[in-house]
């Protein structure tokens, strides 16, 4: 999705070098890499409590927490550098404002609050709003609609990993939504979710940023992803919850591709 954000951004601002793109795809992948090492360090506790992820490398003590400390840092310092040299300074802010927010505040948040997705969603959202301002060096309407876009995105993504996977949450003892107010009020939050990114990716046509192909296309895909929803509802709540979570992938890697496409045939 940043690579989607850089291009949205290189078509309305008629701006566009190899240099920086190739700059953006690694440097937001080194801090995104950087943000998930912090992060399966601190969890590690949480992890063997989990059955998917029990056998990670922290938590079978192949690796060493001092070990991951030092390549997380690693990795986060020369993302930051790439995207400064060939990127802007507010890149750079907004991509420590996510790696930030995700290791340390989402860290607290997960443990403590059935708040914690909404949370995770904001530093998960950054990345193609990072892409974009790498181009446009500022953080306007088109920035936040990928940033918001994203964030519906994953709630809806969260929810239905919850679901699918309530025994690891359970066991780990998580508040995530399924967990402390069950299957039915998540079901009918994904829902809602869906429909409201509908909205918002209509209004990047609604405000000039995309045309009408993308319009009906990511449309479409998200009236599948609802449609097959309504029409699953009977089946039990973890296999909802499975196809639910495998259908958003296909919406993510759909709408990725049509966010450069749209803008370009606008």
């Amino acid at each position: 999705m940043a690579i989607s954000g850089f291009l949205l951004a290189a078509e309305h601002f008629h701006s566009f070098t190899i240099r920086r793109l190739i700059g953006v795809i690694f440097g937001i992948s080194l801090v995104v890499a950087s943000a998930c090492v912090y992060n399966n360090m601190l969890d590690r506790g949480l992890d063997q409590k989990m059955a998917r992820t029990k056998n990670r490398a922290l938590v079978t003590g192949e690796v060493s927490a001092s070990s991951a400390l030092v390549f997380a840092s690693a990795l986060g310092l020369s993302g930051f550098v790439i995207l400064a040299l060939t990127a802007n300074w507010r890149t750079v802010a907004i991509s420590f404002i996510a790696i930030f927010s995700y290791v340390v505040v989402y860290g607290w948040a997960k443990r403590n609050t059935v708040h914690g997705t909404l949370v995770g969603a904001v530093p998960g959202a950054i990345p193609p709003a990072a892409g974009y301002v790498a181009v446009s060096n500022r953080f306007d309407g088109g920035a936040l609609l990928l940033f918001l876009i994203l964030v519906l995105w994953q709630m809806a993504h969260f929810y239905s990993i919850a679901m699918y996977r309530y025994g690891d949450y359970k066991s780990a003892n998580l508040p995530v939504m399924p967990v402390r107010y069950g299957m039915a009020a998540t079901r009918f939050q994904i829902m809602i979710f869906i429909a409201a990114l509908m909205l918002a990716l209509a209004c990047l046509t609604a405000f000039s940023y995309e045309g009408y192909v993308f319009l009906i296309g990511s449309v479409m895909l998200c009236v599948y992803w609802f449609v097959l929803g309504v029409k699953i509802m009977d089946v039990p709540a973890k296999s909802w919850g499975k196809r639910m979570f495998f259908t958003s992938l296909i919406v993510l890697i759909g709408l990725s591709v049509l966010i450069p496409i749209g803008s370009l045939l606008a």
